[in-house]
């Protein structure tokens, strides 16, 4: 693989990004101009930028035209099983297709870029493996204190397309050189999780215990997560938002993002440097769920239709 690489520059904060275009248009590293010198505010493995690490191992991933995992590394959609490579210790496919693959740029700027993957286009193979053909683009503009992704998906196929989306961001703890990552606060408007076997939901929602409640914030100490949060619950401006928060430095770093994302999921890597908060546009095996009557989140786009959102970072 050939690395394509490309870095954007807040030219009034000095404030930088650097995204990784030949693996999955992962936005490795948004290191923020502050008072006291620069500080990364994201987490990737030393080398990601070779390109030959694990694709969701560290930065932002883009989890589509699934998020989560498929159980069994197979499907059924219109009638028609559909087959899956796994990707996890279980034998369920796991993330999608398009967080390892190349994408094309198509729009380049000091302070921005945006790229495009086609599976019709990018790597014609994904055909056999999902019911229509997809199309996604997303930018990334950097500000001097934030970091702004806009997405949009689409059908361009005569049939219908079965869809969801996540992020996977790796936010780098703890937010200053004087705090540390188990007095690491997170936030996150969330009320119930899904009920998981082998990593996949069962279709029970629970409530989350008051021991893991994060309505008000939750000091992060030796918590461990790798669930699939739901009920979420907006701000007042109808946005919803999670906050990791420094309280050495008092720095807070929120995403922002809209009410299409119906699931977050939480995972604390093993390595504790980072904490990943994910929204989720729909449950991990949304398609089985959804067949058995839950409600799940799961978009199905007919030919021509498309969906786009934005999420935001900000560093206060």
């Amino acid at each position: 693989m050939t690395v394509q690489l490309v870095e954007i520059t807040h030219r009034g904060s000095g404030s930088t990004a650097k995204i990784l275009i030949s693996q999955g248009f992962n936005c490795f590293s948004w290191n923020v101009a502050l008072d006291d010198g620069p500080r990364e505010m994201l987490w990737a493995g030393e080398g990601f930028d070779a390109g030959d690490k694990r694709p969701s191992s560290g930065g932002i991933p883009f989890l589509f035209p699934f998020p989560g995992r498929i159980g069994g590394a197979c499907f059924e959609f219109d009638g028609r099983k559909y087959q899956l490579e796994p990707g996890d210790a279980f034998g369920n496919a796991i993330h999608g297709f398009v967080l390892n693959r190349p994408w094309r740029v198509v729009k380049n700027g000091d302070a921005s870029v945006a790229a495009e993957f086609q599976a019709s286009i990018d790597d014609p193979t994904i055909l056999d493996h999902w019911p229509a053909d997809f199309k996604i683009q997303v930018s990334y503009e950097i500000r001097a204190m934030e970091l702004v992704s806009e997405i949009r998906y689409s059908n361009p196929s005569d049939r219908p397309l079965p869809c969801g989306f996540a992020t996977h961001a790796y936010f780098r703890i703890p937010l200053s050189a004087s705090g540390s990552a188990a007095d690491t606060v997170i936030t996150a408007p969330v009320a119930g999780f899904w009920e998981l076997e082998q990593m996949i939901p069962t279709g029970r929602i629970l409530p989350v215990p008051h021991h893991e409640r994060m309505e008000n914030g939750l000091r992060l100490g030796d918590h461990k997560f790798d669930t699939v949060f739901t009920r979420l619950h907006p701000e007042k401006n109808g946005r919803l938002q999670t906050r990791v928060a420094d309280p050495a430095s008092g720095r807070t770093l929120t995403q922002s993002f809209d009410s299409a994302f119906t699931q977050c999921v939480i995972y604390t890597p093993a390595h504790r440097e980072a904490i990943c908060l994910e929204p989720y546009t729909c449950v991990p095996d949304a398609i089985r769920l959804a067949a058995d009557g839950h409600e799940t989140g799961l978009q199905i786009l007919q030919p021509g239709e498309e969906f786009s959102t934005t999420i935001r970072l900000q560093l206060t």
